[in-house]
């Protein structure tokens, strides 16, 4: 099915009504009367029928849509295609949802090509995917400000849900998909955190259990990379594009429309705080997620950060940023973010007794000199495991088999959201944030 000749008349109208129901959220102001990060005044609800989802049966392929045809989610349908042509897992890419038909007929002619004789759907508006009974799981790589809402609609409709990284744009959305997630607990949900596959990080949370460097007392992480034209500027331009004509601006833009055409935005949006935390969303959250599992510290329950624009001025969101996060038993992560320096810190968990180093793929555990009669020192070993990202999609397909929970799983993807979307606000405001792990609420300090 192709929309192609879809009546415009019937975008519009699942579009207002999507609007009623999330326009208020974009506008909201971020703090109540009392300094509490408010919810938005009107949630994230399903916008689609209640599906009854059900698991492929043995033999049968995992039957995948994909929502959103740039860059990455033609990249996971290549990375899926060639695991079901060299047989490591049986599966079809069955549907395609994008706004912009350049991008999904991209996606499109690749899917066609590469899986003989399957029917391929292709449409603007991601709801029709979701009607479809025979598809078992949505890959969701739309935008982060689309994340929330695709992923809620996908789940209601009775589909397991891959959903790049950030989990979603605000802490508020996050708890939205939190509580679709656990309304559904027969649904797989995995978020796009690759890292969280690299067995260093099992094997650091097993040896911190075991105490094998005390206590942990604080932690250091980042990702840095640097660029002589910009971060994100890489994303093409195409001067074909043409709202109204082969792409649906405003349906693009969802709850953060009306605007106008703007095609730096479409194709640079992480380069806007609008439509993106940056560094926090787009790169610190592969490093934070699988120490926040290694560490298993709790919740953040206090957030300060800071942003700079050192070197790329034309970007709005920042291109350095420094963060400090504190843990429910008092943990502090230090975690270093740059667009403008590719030179980090080293990873690593100091522990009362000794310290934990994690750059290289084993972990390597030293003890601190007063303790050097009490700890060896020790190499834990871990071995090679390829492309991370791989594995986590192989997991997700795993899992809808065995009806297993993902790796990068809900639990884990809402703690790092509450320092992802309270790191941001820092950055903005000038203010310390705190976080209530029984209310799961947030204030500002």
């Amino acid at each position: 099915m192709t929309d192609q000749n879809r009546p415009e008349a019937q975008t519009n109208t699942g579009r207002r009504r999507f609007l009623g129901t999330t326009a208020l959220a974009g506008a909201a102001a971020v703090l109540g009367a009392a300094g509490t990060v408010s919810a938005r005044p009107v949630r994230l609800f399903p916008t689609v029928e209640a599906r009854k989802g059900k698991a492929p049966s043995a033999g049968e392929p995992i039957r995948i849509a994909i929502i959103g045809t740039g860059g990455m989610g033609t990249g996971h349908a290549h990375a899926m295609m060639n695991f079901a042509g060299a047989g490591r897992e049986n599966l079809q890419i069955v549907a395609l949802a994008d706004p912009c038909d350049e991008r999904r007929a991209n996606c499109h002619n690749a899917c066609t090509s590469k899986q003989s004789g399957v029917d391929v759907q292709s449409t603007r508006d991601y709801r029709d995917v979701l009607k479809r009974d025979d598809i078992h799981a949505v890959l969701v790589a739309s935008p982060e400000h689309w994340h929330a809402q695709h992923a809620i609609d996908a789940l209601e409709s009775g589909k397991d849900v891959y959903c790049e990284k950030p989990m979603t744009l605000e802490l508020n959305e996050a708890m939205d998909v939190r509580r679709a997630v656990l309304k559904h607990p027969d649904r797989i949900f995995q978020v796009g955190t690759q890292m969280i596959m690299l067995p260093k990080y099992k094997e650091a949370r097993q040896a911190i259990k075991d105490g094998k460097i005390g206590p942990a007392v604080w932690s250091q992480t980042s990702y840095c990379r640097n660029s002589m034209t910009g971060e994100w500027n890489y994303y093409g331009i195409n001067p074909d594009w043409k709202p109204g004509v082969n792409l649906d601006w405003n349906a693009w833009l969802g709850r953060l429309g009306p605007r106008e055409w703007d095609p730096k935005v479409f194709a640079r949006w992480r380069r806007y705080k609008d439509f993106s935390t940056g560094i926090i969303g787009d790169l610190l959250v592969h490093v934070m997620t699988p120490l926040i599992f290694a560490l298993d510290a709790g919740w953040p329950t206090r957030v300060i950060a800071s942003g700079a624009h050192i070197v790329d001025h034309d970007m709005e969101n920042h291109d350095q940023v420094n963060l400090t996060v504190q843990f429910e038993n008092g943990h502090t992560m230090i975690i270093a973010g740059s667009t403008a320096n590719e030179v980090g810190l080293e990873t690593m968990i100091r522990g009362h007794k000794a310290n934990m180093y994690l750059n290289g793929r084993h972990v390597d555990i030293r003890p601190e000199r007063i303790y050097v009669d009490d700890v060896d020192r020790e190499e834990i070993t871990c071995p090679d495991i390829g492309n991370d990202q791989d594995q986590l999609r192989l997991n997700w397909l795993e899992c809808i088999r065995s009806r297993e929970a993902a790796a990068s799983n809900i639990d884990l993807a809402s703690k790092v959201m509450v320092a992802v979307d309270l790191a941001s606000k820092s950055m903005w405001d000038g203010h310390a944030y705190a976080f209530d792990p029984e209310k799961l609420r947030a204030s500002r300090i």
